[in-house]
């Protein structure tokens, strides 16, 4: 088993920045890839980011790219998810995925075992 924990969430105006963390505990030697989705209210779950554990290479959806930055630090056992430009539309609540295996399906949330419980990200315009 893999817990994440997310932390980091909060009120921002737009244009500004916030830095989600994840944490993942348990049998962290097994997790292959993380990943962030995200939920706003009458949405469906999408993807924002993801990060492959071993080579550190980074997959991000259109709408957040060269704005946000997901990083790793393994010997913390931690995602971070750094979000720049922040507007209203990115405004939900954010999921922390982990999953034992990649593939190339990462940009589903069906792919992922280990969820966090979601921390809430609100941009004021």
């Amino acid at each position: 088993q893999v817990q994440p924990v997310e932390s980091g969430g909060g009120l921002v105006q737009a244009g500004g920045s916030l830095r989600l963390s994840c944490a993942a505990s348990g049998r962290t030697p097994s997790v292959a890839v993380m990943a962030w989705f995200r939920q706003a209210p009458g949405k469906e779950r999408e993807f924002v980011a993801a990060i492959r554990w071993s080579i550190g290479s980074t997959s991000y959806a259109d709408s957040v790219k060269g704005r946000v930055t997901i990083s790793r630090d393994n010997a913390k056992n931690t995602v971070y998810l750094q979000m720049n430009s922040l507007k209203p539309e990115d405004t939900a609540v954010y999921y922390c995925a982990a999953n034992a295996y990649w593939s190339a399906n990462y940009r589903s949330d069906s792919m992922y075992r280990y969820w966090g419980q979601g921390t809430q990200v609100t941009v004021s315009s």
